[in-house]
């Protein structure tokens, strides 16, 4: 059976903000997220998706 966080346990473990994380669970950023009755319910192993506002720094530039 899964085991599920919400967005506030997420937020949380992922150090970022409650609002980011709906935000992403709403933009379908997450696998296997689920919205029940307005709560969002995300999966415990899933990780932190990639922040696509920021570029990655690479070696050497």
């Amino acid at each position: 059976m899964f085991e599920y966080m919400t967005a506030q346990e997420a937020a949380e473990h992922w150090d970022i903000s409650v609002r980011r994380v709906q935000r992403l669970c709403k933009e379908n950023r997450i696998d296997g997220v689920l919205n029940i009755n307005r709560v969002w319910l995300i999966p415990r192993n899933s990780k932190k998706p990639v922040d696509k506002r920021r570029k990655v720094a690479n070696n050497g530039e």
